[in-house]
């Protein structure tokens, strides 16, 4: 008969074993252990330590790391010290937040510039300074500074020979609340991106798209000096019938930047919005995500990354049209003159090309002949609208597509839709009435509205890979939870 005391010990060891067995996943778990075991609930009996009395070798042994309770009070340590300087799995709801009020303003930019193009007032201001220029003329003295300055100007001399001062000043403000707005975005951007990023309360992803865009604020600010430049320049209005206005190359790209910078804010911020939602209840998020992954949307997941091409695409001739101030001209729809496009003649003049072999012909007079630029954009938006009305027919008339797609996904499309015909119908309108101001300001933001729509659209119904891979890791960690419980 083995003595009480050594009986207790194999009693205590044969326990343990078996408690060990039941209760600790395989080695094989995707998941480390350190991850496992700092989610589990505190009252949990592998969380607890409890002293032992008695001294013999086996609680010497269960001191030590190699066994369960020591490995456990270790990783616990370590883990609890990783917390403190690791990046989080999800980003702050709050940047999300900021994300799109930071797009918000964005948009209120490019109305606000489209509006300060139309009132020919972007040449007012003929220096760059990003600093002192914050402040407008705060004196009689400086407001003839101000003009003299603008008066060796060619849009002065050939334009406006006999504008005031009055005149001016209101040509100023609207240039001066343009530049103040574009530093307004940089610093309500740039600061609180650091901020967040030095206090690691975004993912290490997320941090590398904020410092994207910062860059590319920064980069946004010296195209647009670059393209006012380009208006005060006397040679480039060499060519009889030249009017001074800034390059329409140069134009472009300061939208296409401006509008790029808005969807990376966009995107960003819904990203941030729909990670933490779905974060919530982890099953509902995965049984999301596998509605998304179903083969039916797949066609029609391409389509819309499809439409936000060409949504953008069109936009971006209509900047080569308000540089050129093509709307001026064939004030009629759908023709443009006695047929449907300009005679080949006018669309391919020699008068564009450059070389004595006429070999940049046509892509100067794509680019440059203000004629073909608007054709171009008008097959572009007609070419877009008809795409954006063949897609929602298919989600609507294809079976499979429509029982498998989710419901905000159905309501983007439908969205979409009402975006495309009010822009159509506010481009007729803008080009019959000659370009009046409040009609093409609203025409310019509609564009921006729906690339919007398109962008939203495409967010629903893309995969969001990381999100779907954190989903799947907290699920494991519920079930592992869950386990841990019933120890």
């Amino acid at each position: 008969m083995l003595p009480l005391r050594n009986l207790s010990y194999r009693r205590l060891a044969i326990g343990w074993r078996r408690v060990h067995t039941a209760s600790i996943p395989p080695t094989r778990s995707t998941l480390p252990t350190s991850r496992i075991l700092s989610q589990l609930p505190q009252g949990s009996p592998l969380t607890q330590s409890r002293p032992f009395s008695f001294t013999s070798n086996l609680s010497a042994t269960l001191k030590t790391e190699t066994t369960p309770l020591g490995g456990l009070a270790t990783s616990i340590t370590k883990e609890a010290v990783k917390k403190t300087s690791a990046w989080p799995e999800t980003s702050d709801r709050k940047v999300g937040y900021w994300l799109l009020g930071s797009a918000g303003l964005v948009f209120g930019i490019v109305v606000l510039g489209g509006l300060t193009r139309l009132t020919e007032s972007g040449l007012s201001i003929t220096e760059w300074k990003p600093v002192t220029g914050s402040l407008p003329p705060l004196s009689h003295a400086d407001w003839v500074e101000n003009f003299d300055k603008y008066r060796d100007s060619p849009e002065y001399r050939i334009i406006n020979p006999n504008m005031t001062l009055e005149e001016f000043k209101f040509i100023y403000y609207m240039e001066w609340a343009h530049r103040v707005w574009g530093r307004v975005i940089g610093l309500s951007f740039v600061l609180p991106a650091t901020y967040f990023i030095v206090r690691k309360r975004v993912t290490p992803r997320v941090a590398r798209r904020l410092l994207g865009i910062s860059g590319l604020i920064g980069l946004q600010g010296f195209i647009g000096w670059w393209m006012v430049k380009s208006g005060l320049q006397d040679d480039l209005f060499v060519k009889p019938g030249s009017v001074p206005r800034v390059s329409q190359y140069r134009l472009t790209t300061h939208l296409g930047a401006a509008f790029a910078l808005y969807v990376a804010m966009l995107w960003s911020g819904l990203d941030i919005l729909r990670e933490n939602r779905l974060f919530k209840d982890p099953k509902l998020a995965i049984e999301t995500l596998e509605k998304l992954k179903s083969p039916q949307l797949r066609a029609f997941r391409g389509l819309v990354g499809l439409l936000g091409v060409m949504v953008f695409t069109t936009a971006m001739t209509g900047g080569l049209v308000a540089g050129l101030d093509a709307g001026l001209i064939y004030n009629e729809f759908p023709k443009m003159g006695t047929g449907y496009m300009p005679p080949v003649k006018e669309m391919f003049n020699t008068f564009y090309s450059h070389r004595d072999d006429n070999s940049d012909l046509i892509w100067r007079n794509m680019l440059e002949n203000p004629s073909t630029v608007q054709f171009q954009h008008r097959v572009a938006a007609l070419t877009t609208f008809s795409t954006i009305v063949a897609v929602f027919l298919f989600s609507r008339l294809n079976s499979r597509v429509a029982q498998a797609m989710p419901k905000d996904v159905r309501k983007g499309m439908m969205g979409v839709l009402h975006l495309a015909i009010m822009q159509v119908l506010l481009g007729i309108g803008t080009l019959i009435y000659i370009v009046p101001t409040h009609l093409a300001a609203t025409h310019q933001a509609g564009a921006l509205a729906l690339l919007t729509g398109t962008v939203v659209l495409g967010h629903r119904v893309w995969l969001p890979k990381v999100a779907a891979r954190i989903a799947g890791q907290k699920l494991q960690a519920a079930a592992v939870r869950a386990a841990a419980r019933k120890i």
